[in-house]
């Protein structure tokens, strides 16, 4: 099986996702969607300001900028560019790294 045929087969849906939380927190899929679009939205908007958001015994989210630069290698023959960015990042605490266990 080629490997991006074995990630997609591993890939997790939104869907999918709410309704185990749900089911895993004993509480309606109904609620655990407006739980999950309101912490999602959170997230990003304290991120967003430039906030670092620590979440204790699993990780920090935090924004990550980025200098803008010439593209190496543009389409067209002019320069192009791209301007400075910022990206969203995800760091896990060791305990967290150590839970997580793919089986191969």
């Amino acid at each position: 099986m080629s490997t991006s045929r074995t990630l997609e087969t591993n890939r997790v849906s939104k869907r999918e996702f709410v309704q185990r939380f749900a089911r895993r927190g004993g509480i309606s899929v109904q609620a655990a969607q407006t739980a999950y679009t309101a912490m999602i939205d959170e997230l990003l908007d304290l991120v967003g300001k430039g906030n670092t958001v620590t979440l204790t015994n699993f990780g920090k989210f935090y924004p990550q900028t980025h200098k803008g630069h010439r593209v190496q290698f543009a389409k067209d023959d002019g320069d192009a560019e791209v301007n400075d960015y910022t990206v969203l990042k995800f760091s896990a605490t060791r305990e967290v790294n150590r839970r997580v266990k793919v089986n191969d």
